[in-house]
Formats: C-alpha cells, structure tokens, sequence
C-alpha cells in the first residue's frame, strides 16, 4: 500500500480482496467435490463465482477511476500541452459522470424490480437476484463520487506538474528509494 491511500482505498481493496478470496475456496471446493466426493459436490458454485467477481469489479472500477487506470485511447491527450490536457479530462469527467448517473439509476431501477418481482435464480441455490443486480448502482455509484472529486481537481485545483497524462502523484511515491519514478512505473 502506499502513502496516498485513504481509509475508502482500503476498504475497497480489502472488500475486493475478500471476495475475490471467498470465490477462489468456493471453485476449490466447487472442483476438489466434483472430482473427488461427487456426492457432496455443489451445483450452485459457478453462479456463486460470478456473483462474486461482479461485485468486485464493479467496486474495483472506483479505483481505476481515482489511478486513471481506466482504458481509454490517450494518445491525443498526450499530444495537447497541460492545459489542452487540463479541459480534455474535464470533459472526459463530465461524459463518465452522465454515464456513471444513468448506470446508478438504471442499475437501480433493475434491482428494486428484481426485489419487487422477488426473483431468483433458477439453481437450486435460489440466489436473490437483486443482491446480484444491485452491484450495477453500487459500483456506478462509487465512480460517481470518484469522477466528481476528478472533475473538481481538474477545474479547481489543477497542478500541471502531477495531473498531465501519463504522469501521476502516485507513481512518484512508489518510485525505489535512490531510484527514479520511471523505473517504478515499469516493474
């Protein structure tokens, strides 16, 4: 971990952590019964997988958001000075905004549907279904907040020196002590 994370960072990450963990024994368990006590093998343990793996990714996007790890082609960012950069990443704020919006309320609507309609999922598990869909405005809703706090940085507090592309405050702090941050960034 280093400096910059705050208390949210490392909730996030440890919540990820832990799902990810708890799907990793489920599918150990899930192929140890199937091969070698098939009596006791569980049927429900894929769905199980891939409720897991949802909820993490969709938490995890917050993070991507706050490292500006997310995929996107840069290559004309890279070529706009600091301040083309500064405006080109407020746009890209707002367009990820209205999009994080629309998936928390869309999200949303198809959860509370799912929980009035009490559907489930047709395994013998029976999985409430809207624990499921709720990952969609929970994960949405995080890269909102995420996006917001990116969008303010960029309009009001706007240093060139650590928010131009390909370069963050982060990647400094990891940098080896006498070592240059560049060599950090590429191990």
């Amino acid at each position: 971990m280093n400096r910059t994370d705050t208390f949210w960072d490392r909730i996030e990450r440890t919540l990820v952590g832990l799902l990810g963990a708890v799907a990793m024994v489920v599918g150990v368990v899930q192929v140890v019964g199937r091969y070698f006590f098939p009596a006791y093998a569980i049927s429900w343990a894929e769905e199980v997988i891939v409720y897991l793996v949802v909820w993490g990714v969709m938490i995890i996007s917050s993070q991507l958001v706050r490292t500006d790890g997310h995929v996107r082609p840069d290559l004309v960012l890279r070529l706009a000075g600091p301040n083309g950069q500064r405006w080109m990443e407020a746009f890209n704020c707002l367009v990820a905004l209205v999009f994080c919006i629309g998936m928390v309320w869309y999200g949303y609507l198809i959860a509370e549907s799912s929980w009035m309609l009490d559907e489930h999922s047709s395994t013998d598990f029976s999985f409430p279904m809207w624990i499921y869909y709720a990952a969609l405005p929970v994960g949405g809703l995080l890269m909102t907040v995420r996006y917001s706090i990116r969008l303010y940085r960029y309009l009001f507090r706007f240093d060139p020196a650590t928010m131009t592309v390909g370069h963050t405050a982060e990647h400094d702090l990891m940098a080896p002590a006498g070592g240059d941050a560049k060599s950090a960034t590429t191990n």
